[in-house]
């Protein structure tokens, strides 16, 4: 019963350790491709899908080799278009991330490694945010600064600092209590040394992890800030203007709306598998 009970657990270990490495390479895959057709979509679309051609009006797809996913009502190209816009969406979603995290981060280990006023300052105006609806604050600040694409960044780092802050700082509460933070601390390290030889590498696993993972998610949120009406300027292209533009050809040309939404579904599974491996990599509790 023994060696069934451990042959079974092995089978499940390394069926597990494939299940991991297939998720890793399809994740590379499906974001590797965004990415680089995003990189070189100048070379391979020079006119950004912005050139009209209304004699070639929803033109359907994978019915001409210049037109492989077809045109849009203005006889635009569907594919170029799709690739153009993810320059948009790939952007908002990196930099909100980069920027947002680096926000949380420094807020987080100020609150987390000094306490006292500080901690109070920043966890209430934290709570504060959290409470706040956020379609709501969300049309509020478009509505003031206008749209475009660095306003929907910069108000995507200023609306999610918050989880990263609150990450950072649960670890920096648990990591300055270990022996090895006392032991520095009482061999005369300074607060800054400390921080940055000590603490932020101890936590940078978590973190790497959330910020690969809220890269998916803000893709998704600036499609649909943008297919709102919030995002970007409606004659750039991008994944969410596409949708809208397209949501009224439903029935008569599908492919204006579904390539895009491909692109978004696609290119967030690959981030999210990406992230998940991360994880698994990253936290020895999920390790088999």
């Amino acid at each position: 019963m023994q060696t069934t009970l451990t042959d079974v657990a092995t089978r499940r270990a390394a069926a597990l350790r494939r299940f991991r490495s297939l998720e890793f390479v399809l994740g590379v895959v499906l974001t590797g491709v965004m990415v680089l057709a995003v990189l070189f979509s100048g070379w391979l679309f020079p006119d950004g899908g912005e050139a009209m051609d209304l004699g070639a009006r929803l033109i359907p797809p994978f019915q001409s080799w210049s037109h492989v996913f077809g045109t849009d009502p203005l006889g635009r190209d569907v594919l170029a278009r799709v690739v153009a816009g993810g320059q948009i969406s790939l952007t908002a979603g990196f930099f909100s991330v980069l920027f947002g995290a680096l926000l949380g981060t420094v807020m987080g280990l100020v609150s987390g490694y000094y306490r006292g006023v500080w901690d109070v300052i920043v966890m209430r105006f934290a709570d504060v945010q959290l409470a706040l609806p956020f379609i709501l604050v969300a049309i509020t600040f478009i509505s003031i600064l206008g749209g475009g694409l660095f306003n929907v960044i910069f108000f995507m780092v200023i609306s999610q600092w918050v989880q990263y802050a609150r990450l950072v700082r649960a670890q920096v509460l648990a990591l300055r209590e270990r022996e090895f933070v006392q032991a520095a601390r009482a061999s005369g390290v300074r607060d800054l040394a400390m921080l940055r030889h000590h603490i932020v590498p101890n936590l940078l696993g978590p973190l790497i992890i959330l910020m690969a993972l809220n890269v998916a998610n803000n893709i998704l949120l600036e499609s649909s800030l943008t297919f709102l009406g919030l995002g970007v300027d409606p004659t750039v292209p991008s994944w969410g203007g596409m949708l809208a533009d397209g949501r009224t050809y439903l029935q008569t040309a599908w492919w204006v709306s579904v390539f895009p939404g491909l692109a978004i579904m696609l290119t967030v599974l690959g981030l999210n598998l990406l992230g998940d491996w991360l994880r698994d990599r990253l936290d020895p509790t999920g390790k088999v």
